[in-house]
């Protein structure tokens, strides 16, 4: 693997059940792909269908985020994982942004699971580890398109600089672009992962169809659960 995943002692006390799929991969991004975007709209019609506004945050992985959230210290209805945000932007006939292809991409595989997903230039990670812990009061992190965004109490993954992403929103310093050619894509599952191993797969196939991607590495971590 290109990275070493840690898990703090907190996020062990706090979230016993979580695991994580991780891909990482070398890839060429586009500013769009139709043939994704046809996918991408008929996920959309089909959440459409098949949630209320009100049933979104019951969807197993979502909801087992929101508990997190709640034991880490957050609340999840001022600070909502992402999956739920897109997942409501869609049931609310508001659509989608379109950023790139590879963003694109994760959103749709966020939509289609439930699974809130990180998604990270590699090449902009500071050394070859990462640690999920929880945010703390003051911690200076740049939402994409958020800006400074508050994230005491949120579950956070960090570098040798700081925080690169949270279940809600990514950082700045880290986001995917038209440049990115290496990926780190951290598929988070806080206590439903029936779909886990089926999501990531599901990811690394979309990243060959669409991203032309080679070099792919997959794990599970933990890969023993204690």
């Amino acid at each position: 693997m290109y990275f070493k995943i840690n898990l703090s002692d907190k996020i062990k006390q706090t979230c016993p059940e979580f695991r994580a799929g991780i891909i990482c991969a070398t890839v060429t991004n586009s500013q769009e792909n139709l043939l994704l975007w046809e996918e991408i709209t008929n996920e959309c019609e089909l959440l459409k269908q098949s949630f209320s506004l009100e049933q979104i945050n019951q969807r197993p992985p979502i909801l087992a985020t929101r508990n997190a959230y709640k034991r880490t210290g957050k609340d999840p209805n001022r600070y909502r994982p992402s999956a739920e945000a897109l997942t409501r932007r869609i049931v609310r006939n508001l659509g989608l942004y379109r950023i790139n292809t590879l963003v694109d991409l994760i959103n749709l595989v966020s939509l289609r699971s439930g699974y809130s997903i990180g998604g990270f230039d590699a090449e902009k990670i500071v050394g070859q580890e990462l640690t999920l812990g929880i945010g703390q009061a003051g911690e200076m992190f740049h939402g994409i398109g958020r800006g400074l965004l508050n994230i005491e109490g949120l579950p956070v993954y960090r570098d040798a600089v700081g925080g690169i992403g949270t279940p809600t929103s990514d950082e700045e310093r880290t986001k995917i672009t038209l440049e990115t050619r290496k990926i780190l894509i951290i598929v988070n599952s806080y206590g439903t992962d029936k779909e886990l191993l089926e999501t990531t797969i599901y990811t690394e196939n979309l990243l060959k169809r669409f991203a032309d991607a080679n070099h792919i590495e997959h794990q599970i971590i933990p890969e023993h659960m204690d």
